[in-house]
């Protein structure tokens, strides 16, 4: 039964993830790196979360994968630059990972095949990831909709 949301809370897919776990009262958190950096400056302090000692966003992720018990990764297209490394940290950790191509899935099948594919590795800590909004300007409403619909299918099945 998933029990919390992390991420990033870099720009798009990452903050999208947290931002619906907030509006569904559900647990979150995740590092960031040193000086709370995003793409558009510093994160809000509103976010609840851990900061790492490095300023690279390499060590955050590794450290998001390790926390998790799996990451789902959202993109428009092809794995590539930080999704890509997300998929790479994830296997090097022996941990389950799932690439949803959202020009291949409506957000319905979507939240389908990811509430399926935490049922199977029976994730209790869901990594959210993806492209960042400046590489990906629709990837942040396509992400809060199927994590804020997984969300409410998760706390009505239990």
């Amino acid at each position: 039964m998933l029990k919390k949301i992390i991420s990033g809370c870099q720009t798009g897919a990452d903050i999208a993830g947290v931002d619906a776990a907030i509006a569904q009262h559900f647990p979150y958190d995740g590092w960031v790196p040193f000086g709370r950096r995003t793409e558009a400056g510093p994160l809000d302090e509103k976010y609840q979360v851990k900061e790492m000692t490095n300023a690279g966003y390499p060590p955050r992720t590794r450290k998001n994968i390790i926390d998790s018990d799996g990451t789902v990764i959202f993109t428009h297209g092809k794995l590539s630059g930080g999704s890509a490394l997300t998929r790479k940290i994830a296997i090097e950790h022996k941990k389950p990972w799932l690439h949803l191509n959202m020009n291949e899935h409506t957000a319905d099948d979507a939240v389908k095949n990811l509430f399926s594919w935490i049922e199977l590795h029976g994730l209790e800590v869901l990594n959210v990831a993806g492209r960042s909004g400046s590489k990906d300007p629709k990837i942040y409403s396509v992400v809060f909709s199927v994590i804020h619909s997984l969300l409410e299918k998760t706390i009505c099945n239990h």
